[in-house]
C-alpha cells in the first residue's frame, strides 16, 4: 500500500509540474500530464505495470472527468445531434480503421494481425477531445457537441466490432446473425433504459404510467438533491454516475460512457437554488475540481506511462509509426472533416475542428491492443509498439490542433 501511495504522491507532483509547464508554454495541462507519464515510466519512478491502486483511481478519474462534462451538456443538445452526428461517426470510423488495416497487412503480412491494428485505431478518445476543448473554452460549443456524439457512437460501434471480430480472429467462433443481434440489442436497450430513467424517472412530476407508481410519483430528484439543503447533492451525483457506470459495464460498454449519461441526464431546476445557497454551482465545482484537478489527471499521467522506451525497438518500428502516423491524420481528419461539411451542415473551420478533434486514441485502443498482444498473441512486438507511439502521438496532436486552429474557429463562431 505505501508502494502505491508512493506512486500517488509522485503522480500529483507531476501534475503540479505539468500544469506549471502549461502556463507558461500556454499549452493543455493534458499534453504535459501524457508527457510526464512517460518521462516517469521510463525513468523507474513509475513501475511499467501500473499497482491495483492506481489503476483504479485512474479509472475513477476518467470517470470524474466524463461525468463533469455530460453534467455541463444540456441533454436536449446531445439527442438532437445524434442524427447530424451518424455521417461524422460513420466516416469518422470506417476511414481510421481501414488505413491502419491497410498499412499494418502491407508491413506485416497478415490479416488478422491488420485486423486488430484496425480496431484498436478506430474509436476516438473522447475524453482527451473534451478535455483539451475546455482547456480553450470550447467545451460548451457546436462542435463539442457533435464530437461527443460522434465518439460515443463510434465507440458503441467499436465495442460491437471488437466482440464480433476478435472471437473471430482468435478461432474461437465464427460470425453468426444472433450474436451480432445481441450486441446491437444491448446497445439500444442500455441507451433506451437512461433515456427513460431520465425522462420519466427522475423528474419532479412523472407523467404517464411512471406517475402510478408509488414513491416515484411524488419523489424526484428534486427531493433526494435538496436533502439537508443540498449537502449531499454531491454525494447523490457520485452515486448516480457510478450506478450508471456500472449499467454501463453489465451492458458490455467502458464504465465513463455510462458517467457521461449519468451526467446528461442532470437539469439544473432539479437542484437547490436560492439566495443563501446554490446547491447546483456548488456541486459543480466539487466535481469539476475533482475531475480535472487532481483525480482526473491521474489517468492522463497512467496514459502516458503506457509508452515504455526500448531504443532498438525504437528505431526498427519508426518507419511503421511514421506511416500509420501521417496514414491515420490524413485520413481521420479528412473523414470528420467532409463528413462534418456535408452529412451535418457545419461551416469548414467547425468541420476541420471537428475533423482534429477526433484524431485522440485512449481507452478503448489499448484495450484492444491489450487483447491483441498479451492475451491472444494476434500482433506481434514491432506491431504493438507501432500501435502505441502512433496512439501517444495521435493524443499529443490533439491538443496542439485544437490550440492551432482554435484562432480560425473562433472568428466564425
Amino acid at each position: 500500500m505505501i508502494d502505491a501511495l508512493t506512486d500517488l504522491a509522485l503522480i500529483w507532483a507531476a501534475v503540479f509540474v505539468a500544469v506549471l509547464a502549461a502556463r507558461r508554454t500556454r499549452l493543455t495541462p493534458v499534453l504535459f500530464f501524457l508527457f510526464m507519464g512517460f518521462v516517469m515510466v521510463n525513468t523507474g519512478l513509475l513501475p511499467h505495470e501500473p499497482r491495483p491502486f492506481i489503476r483504479g483511481f485512474a479509472e475513477l478519474g476518467i470517470i470524474l472527468i466524463m461525468f463533469a462534462l455530460g453534467y455541463e451538456e444540456n441533454v436536449s443538445n446531445f439527442v438532437r445531434s445524434i442524427r447530424k452526428s451518424l455521417g461524422i461517426a460513420l466516416f469518422g470510423a470506417i476511414a481510421p480503421f481501414l488505413t491502419a488495416y491497410l498499412i499494418a497487412d502491407y508491413f506485416w503480412r497478415d490479416t488478422n494481425l491488420a485486423i486488430m491494428c484496425g480496431l484498436a485505431m478506430t474509436a476516438t478518445a473522447v475524453s482527451l477531445t473534451m478535455v483539451s476543448l475546455k482547456s480553450v473554452g470550447l467545451q460548451g460549443s457546436p462542435v463539442a457537441t457533435r464530437i461527443m456524439t460522434s465518439a460515443v457512437l463510434d465507440d458503441v460501434a467499436s465495442l460491437a466490432l471488437v466482440a464480433i471480430l476478435v472471437p473471430i480472429v482468435t478461432g474461437e467462433q465464427t460470425a453468426s446473425i444472433p450474436s451480432t443481434a445481441l450486441i446491437v440489442a444491448r446497445a439500444v436497450g442500455f441507451f433506451a433504459l437512461v433515456s427513460i430513467v431520465g425522462a420519466w424517472v427522475f423528474p419532479h412530476e412523472s407523467k404517464g404510467w411512471v406517475g402510478r407508481l408509488p414513491l416515484i410519483r411524488h419523489f424526484g430528484a428534486r427531493d433526494v438533491l435538496s436533502l439537508e439543503r443540498g449537502e449531499y447533492a454531491t454525494l447523490t451525483v457520485l452515486l448516480l454516475a457510478l450506478a450508471v457506470g456500472l449499467a454501463a459495464y453489465a451492458f458490455g460498454f467502458h464504465p465513463a460512457v455510462g458517467a457521461y449519461m449519468a451526467g446528461l441526464i442532470l437539469k439544473e431546476e432539479y437542484f437547490q437554488r436560492d439566495a443563501e445557497f446554490d446547491s447546483y454551482l456548488d456541486t459543480k465545482k466539487i466535481i469539476d475540481n475533482a475531475a480535472f484537478a487532481w483525480i482526473g489527471p491521474v489517468f492522463f499521467v497512467q496514459l502516458g506511462a503506457h509508452l515504455v522506451f526500448d531504443w532498438n525497438i525504437f528505431v526498427s518500428v519508426i518507419p511503421q509509426t511514421l506511416a500509420l502516423l501521417l496514414g491515420l491524420f490524413v485520413a481521420q481528419v479528412t473523414s470528420a472533416s467532409l463528413a462534418a461539411r456535408f452529412t451535418s451542415g457545419m461551416d469548414w473551420p467547425a468541420s476541420i475542428m471537428i475533423g482534429f478533434g477526433m484524431l485522440g486514441r485512449a481507452e478503448l485502443a489499448f484495450v484492444v491492443m491489450d487483447i491483441a498482444y498479451v492475451q491472444h498473441n494476434i500482433i506481434n512486438t514491432e506491431a504493438f509498439y507501432t500501435l502505441m507511439f502512433t496512439a501517444f502521438w495521435l493524443n499529443v496532436l490533439v491538443p496542439l490542433t485544437i490550440g492551432f486552429w482554435k484562432p480560425h474557429y473562433k472568428r466564425t463562431d
